[in-house]
């Protein structure tokens, strides 16, 4: 495979990050979305610098940065190659931005709250809104599960109990996330930014214990969620539940390919399926 300089993009002038920062964020969303495959050999110092009109020494920071995060390797002489192993826990967010450089979005995600995924979009909502980024459409669908009734989680770690109040608070927490998604990507329309922009929630009665992500139908994450018990206030009151660990969950990255037998290949289109099967059979529309 080979990377043409130009599809990497360009660095913001008005961005307030160092360039070498900016450099490092641009190869690593490549590296992470297999523009660049594992073991293939990136630019050189001098077409890095050449590319965003800086000193070797800024390109070789961001190299440094990648090197320290495991991304690439380095050998003397021959330059840097992306590891041949990177089928590890990995970020979200640069692979959500890049999703956001596409023609046609499409995001797909199940799981508890929706905190993460409304964190991830923020950066490219801002850039449409600026023009530095010009999608046609944004199409976003998110299931959750129905707080409304006694779950497994949140729950009261009494055995047996079910608490109103750990419910509605978990239900406040997913409210605030979900809506700010809605109303943000509803906007954009409304300023006639994106020619269409939907966001819709549907609920279901399982018990959530993972997240998953689907992106533009090419890349699927995945990531489990610990079921842990901790101390919540309810209603001013100290209360033991159980609950799960969403933020910081390790998600592991699976991008289809030409090859449609590869397991990568088969992971994002089961998990297309599962997704459809839920979203077309026990979830309903939830209106905020």
């Amino acid at each position: 495979m080979s990377v043409d300089l130009g599809q990497l993009g360009d660095l913001e002038p008005d961005d307030p990050r160092p360039a070498s920062q900016q450099i490092a964020n641009l190869l690593r969303a490549a590296i992470l979305t297999r523009r660049f495959a594992p073991g293939e050999r990136l630019p050189s110092q001098n077409e890095l610098a050449e590319r965003y009109g800086v000193a070797r020494e800024t390109v070789k920071s961001a190299l440094r940065t990648l090197r320290d995060e495991r991304l690439i390797v380095t050998r003397q002489g021959s330059g840097a190659f992306v590891r041949a192993q990177t089928e590890r826990p990995v970020g979200l967010r640069p692979h959500v931005e890049a999703a956001f450089e596409r023609t046609h979005v499409s995001i797909d995600f199940a799981g508890f709250s929706g905190e993460t995924l409304h964190g991830a979009i923020q950066e490219p909502l801002d850039k449409i809104r600026a023009g530095r980024l010009t999608p046609e459409s944004i199409a976003i669908r998110i299931l959750l599960p129905d707080l409304s009734a006694p779950a497994a989680v949140p729950s009261p770690v009494e055995r047996g109990a079910d608490s109103a109040g750990v419910r509605e608070r978990a239900e406040r927490i997913t409210r605030r996330s979900t809506e700010a998604i809605i109303e943000s990507v509803q906007e954009l329309a409304d300023l006639g930014l994106v020619r269409s922009a939907t966001a819709q929630v549907r609920r279901h009665g399982a018990a959530a214990l993972f997240k998953v992500y689907i992106l533009n139908n090419e890349e699927a994450f995945f990531g489990f969620y610990p079921v842990v018990e901790r101390s919540v206030t309810v209603k001013s009151k100290p209360t033991a539940i159980y609950d799960v660990l969403g933020k910081d969950v390790p998600l592991f990255h699976f991008a289809a390919s030409d090859e449609t037998e590869s397991l990568n290949s088969q992971y994002v289109h089961q998990s297309r399926t599962w997704f459809d099967s839920v979203w077309n059979t026990i979830a309903r529309d939830h209106p905020l």
